[in-house]
């Protein structure tokens, strides 16, 4: 098993040394093609009858073409002594950022991108809603945070939670969970829930073993909700790569994975690939 094509997004006028290293050493590691990608709204200014904004709106796709070019630049840059197949694809779209990425997601076996950069709900000309993305792109997605520049996969976690969610994540992850050899299959539950989160945790460890990946089954109960638990317990272990499903969203496509997941993927401090 191994991902054949790895898209890598940039953020225009962003720190993209993270996603670069990481989706170069990925790219060496498993002999994939890369494909860069990057993208913007333009500016859209309502109609007035007697007023045109023709100077504002030019001026406006001059300075994303500049940024698209200074990201297409970057991405050269990291990629070509490394990596053989490369390809590039910039636009300028009046699409949510997060649809144009899912529809160019065809292309790719996983997804590497930054964190969600914050900001406005509403201010989406340069924003990527990584929630929305992760929805709709039938790709797992690798989500680096600003300051990671590599992916050492020393501990590796697969966050269980007995869902479709959780399913799908380990299976696409199976290329990371081979490189790394080994992982922690952990639950955080309540000390109701505890011997049945002990049995699936030990299908999970028996059916990775199959694969070739010796991995550790881990219950932890948590003293109230799972939320607290959860990242208390990736910190404790030195989490370096989480692999969690991404549970539903809501209609104004925030972020909203359920349970625990929701607050460590707003602000990680490890890598996370996710998968719904």
């Amino acid at each position: 098993m191994t991902y054949k094509s790895i898209m890598v997004h940039l953020e225009l006028n962003g720190d993209n040394e993270g996603v670069l290293n990481i989706a170069a050493d990925l790219a060496v590691r498993f002999k994939s093609a890369v494909i860069g990608i990057a993208a913007a709204q333009p500016l859209q200014i309502p109609y007035e009858e007697g007023w045109t904004a023709t100077d504002v709106v030019t001026a406006d796709r001059t300075e994303i073409k500049k940024e698209l070019a200074a990201c297409k630049a970057q991405f050269y840059h990291a990629m070509q002594e490394r990596v053989t197949d490369l390809e590039w694809r910039g636009c300028i779209t009046y699409d949510l950022l997060a649809d144009y990425i899912a529809d160019e997601a065809r292309s790719a076996d996983l997804i590497v991108t930054g964190k969600d950069i914050g900001g406005s709900m509403f201010d989406t000309s340069r924003r990527v809603n990584i929630g929305q993305l992760a929805m709709q792109a039938g790709r797992p997605i690798l989500l680096v945070p600003q300051g990671i520049t590599s992916l050492p996969m020393r501990n590796v976690v697969v966050g269980w939670k007995e869902s479709r969610e959780a399913r799908r994540a380990a299976a696409d992850a199976m290329p990371l969970l081979l490189a790394a050899g080994r992982a922690t299959v952990l639950a955080v539950t309540g000390l109701a829930e505890s011997a049945t989160a002990g049995n699936a945790t030990a299908d999970v460890v028996h059916w990775l073993s199959r694969h070739g990946v010796e991995a550790t089954p881990a219950v932890v109960t948590a003293d109230g909700s799972e939320l607290c638990g959860l990242p208390r317990e990736l910190t404790r272990r030195g989490c370096d790569l989480l692999i969690a499903g991404a549970f539903g969203h809501n209609r104004l496509g925030e972020w909203a994975f359920g349970g625990a997941t929701n607050d460590i993927l707003l602000d990680p401090e490890f890598c996370v690939l996710l998968s719904h």
